[in-house]
């Protein structure tokens, strides 16, 4: 009975931590980008998606930026084709980006599903919707990788218009150049560019790592707090390679213009978004403005 007992104020702890937070980040936007692992796994995926809905039933504005590579990467070789990257970049021929919008249309509806379960309503839409994300062709160091897409212009409109409507927007990376012509785009780009134009409290990428590490082979190097300018002279000093030195460079755009907080979380961990957001010691690496870490 001690223990019940117990286990009861612990949470009663845990939703009294919470409070500021609520309170802090209430009618507040904060983007969600979501994939890696944590897509492909059902119960990871499930975890994720309560997370989100909790946020918006507390008072939080979500949008959900998704991707869907490692679907995409399986439908490819159904069809006989191989995966292929430049830079982390998929190439994109005509037929692998019919293949591409097919799957990440197929993975928007089923968020919106289980959003809608949930008791929350959801509507998915890509970047192509309501001139959403309007892109030019991409190269990767000179080289063409065909249909794949740099943002030029984000036109919130369509999410500000479904946030007033109480919904909760799910967004597919995908965009239309100024021919009308059909581009992949990458999810951490597209979730930074959304995050900047509609000026987000946060912005929370969900990856496959714990955080930033200064050195990804010493685990004691894990940084879990810095600012933009720290992360620049990361960048610049060579301490930051392989797939998170492009996120990382996302995260310090959206911070020097306008998003207040970017946040790097293993979507590994079942609830991470919760346990960074609403808890004092948070999970994983958290970026902020220079002048938001002189407040403290």
């Amino acid at each position: 009975m001690e223990k019940d007992m117990e286990k009861v104020l612990r949470k009663a702890e845990v939703l009294i931590e919470a409070l500021p937070y609520i309170q802090k980040f209430n009618r507040k936007i904060i983007v969600v980008k979501y994939g890696g692992s944590a897509m492909s796994n059902e119960e990871l995926q499930k975890n994720v998606i309560k997370d989100v809905t909790l946020l918006k039933l507390v008072g939080f504005k979500p949008i959900i930026v998704h991707g869907g590579g490692k679907e995409i990467s399986r439908w490819v070789s159904k069809v006989g084709k191989e995966a292929k990257f430049v830079n982390g970049l998929r190439v994109t021929d005509e037929e692998t980006m019919e293949i591409a919008e097919m799957v990440l249309g197929k993975v928007n509806k089923s968020l919106v599903s289980m959003v809608e379960e949930l008791g929350v309503k959801a509507v998915g839409i890509s970047g192509k919707d309501g001139g959403l994300l309007t892109v030019e062709k991409k190269y990767s160091d000179g080289q063409d990788i065909g249909f794949v897409g740099e943002i030029t212009k984000v036109d919130p409109k369509v999410l500000y218009d479904l946030l007033e409507k109480d919904f909760l927007p799910i967004v597919a990376p995908i965009g239309l150049d100024e021919n009308f012509q059909t581009y992949n785009i990458n999810a951490d780009d597209a979730a930074c560019a959304i995050a900047k134009a509609v000026h987000a409290e946060k912005l929370a990428f969900l990856t496959d790592i714990e955080g930033l590490y200064k050195d990804i082979n010493d685990k004691s190097t894990f940084i879990s707090r810095l600012t933009a300018s720290e992360a620049e002279e990361l960048i610049n000093g060579g301490f930051i390679g392989g797939g998170m030195l492009p996120k990382l460079s996302n995260c310090t755009s959206a911070v020097k213009n306008g998003v207040n907080r970017v946040h790097i979380l293993d979507g590994r961990i079942p609830h991470c978004l919760l346990l960074e957001i609403f808890t004092n010691h948070g999970v994983g690496t958290a970026m902020v403005t220079d002048e938001e870490n002189e407040k403290c």
